[in-house]
């Protein structure tokens, strides 16, 4: 924080998913990772961040301190049960409302468009910034998977475009969203700042004689893919991939993640691929993992998969190399940036299980390779801590703080199609 200038008082908005949930659980992830990690940094540097959230259970209490300066407040829309992403929709409007009946802050960061479409009117009717950040953004059901995401909720691609033009800052996770937003949204380039997130090297780090044998022999050990079970996540090719490996040197797969409400069947599904692809005796799916058990899991791992059709970032690609683990990559999205290809890990082009089965072969019976990979990829990660990713946060909400205009309004009406209208 730079000196003689006054602390903020910042709000992170996370509609559907709350950051105190373990990433792999629901429809918990990468985003709940950086909204949580970059509010902890924030707050360390002197700032208080509250982050809203919706209730999603009787039990849960109105706040929750997760760390100094930084609580977790839970805001009444809809039922407090869990709801699937695709039915949050209708939930906007509340929770906007919710929002509008607290105190003003300096500053709302809103984190996927769900959260945005609720936040930046208060933030208008407040007279305050808003800064949207999308971390995954629909592609038309016309366009191949690889694109983006599917807009689950029929809002969204009109709601996105909306967001883009209408809020003050846009954040991007990496230089691929940035590029998604300009040519997919028609956002403003003068108006996006790429901000790319951190990792924990402490929580995530290497350790000398890792065990690795708890899912497999101790000559092949296992290989570990960390996402929720879905299809954007690609984990059909992480299973015919290892299952295309010689015999002798095939891994056992560990898949860490549970499968949202929207996508319930699909658990079901990937157990019958193992199965007939003759994979069962060597696949395991362990379900979501709390941060120190997935860092354990990372540690005991010999690769890290990341077969995703569209990732804005992939975050667990940092945490594997963190964790001195060499990480495999589809080219997509921002795993292009998150893995240094022939350095930390590869990136592959191909989506074939066979050049997949390749890339794994090659690293796992080179040692001297994995090994370099390993260190680099270590290296890679100490550069990139979540101090580093907050005080980039802070520079660009100062900077509009400095800059905006007062009394700025907006300059479009809300989309029709959205529940907030």
């Amino acid at each position: 924080m730079l000196p003689l200038q006054k602390p903020l008082r910042i709000a992170l908005v996370c509609l559907h998913t709350s950051p105190g949930t373990d990433p792999g659980a629901d429809d918990a992830g990468g985003m709940n990772v950086v909204v949580r990690h970059q509010a902890e940094a924030l707050g360390a540097l002197g700032h208080s961040v509250t982050i809203l959230t919706r209730r999603a259970s009787a039990a849960q209490a109105a706040r929750e301190q997760l760390a100094p300066g930084v609580t977790l407040q839970f805001l009444d829309a809809g039922p407090a049960v869990p709801v699937s992403k695709g039915k949050h929709e209708a939930l906007i409007g509340e929770f906007s409302d919710k929002i509008a009946a607290l105190e003003p802050f300096d500053i709302i960061h809103s984190h996927h468009w769900f959260s945005g479409m609720a936040a930046l009117p208060v933030a208008r009717r407040w007279n305050i910034p808003h800064v949207q950040s999308f971390h995954s953004i629909a592609a038309d059901d016309s366009t191949p998977l690889s694109a983006g995401e599917r807009a689950e909720s029929p809002g969204r691609m009109l709601g996105e475009a909306w967001l883009a033009r209408e809020s003050d800052v846009l954040v991007a996770i990496s230089a691929a969203e940035a590029a998604t937003i300009t040519g997919r949204l028609g956002g403003a380039v003068e108006r996006i700042s790429v901000v790319w997130p951190g990792v924990d090297c402490t929580t995530f780090t290497p350790v000398a004689g890792a065990d690795s044998e708890e899912f497999g022999e101790s000559e092949t050990g296992f290989v570990l893919v960390a996402a929720r079970l879905e299809p954007l996540k690609g984990l059909d090719l992480a299973v015919t991939a290892v299952a295309a490996m010689p015999v002798g040197i095939r891994p056992t797969l560990v898949v860490a993640g549970a499968a949202s409400a929207d996508y319930a069947g699909y658990v079901d599904q990937l157990r019958a691929l193992a199965e007939s692809v003759g994979l069962t005796k060597q696949f395991r799916l362990v379900g979501a993992q709390s941060r120190n058990d997935l860092a354990s899991l990372f540690r005991g791992a010999r690769l890290v998969l990341v077969p995703s059709h569209s990732e804005t970032f992939g975050l667990v690609a940092l945490e594997g190399a963190a964790s001195g683990v060499p990480v495999i990559a589809a080219a997509s999205g921002g795993l292009r940036e998150a893995v240094v290809d022939g350095v930390t890990g590869l990136v592959l082009e191909s989506r074939d299980p066979l050049v997949w089965a390749d890339a794994l072969s090659g690293i796992l019976v080179d040692r001297p390779r994995a090994r370099q990979l390993s260190l680099a990829a270590r290296k890679h990660a100490l550069e990139l801590d979540w101090t580093r990713s907050a005080q980039a946060l802070l520079t660009v909400y100062r900077k509009l703080l400095d800059t905006r205009t007062p009394e700025r309004g907006s300059t479009g009406t809300l989309p029709h199609q959205s529940a907030v209208a």
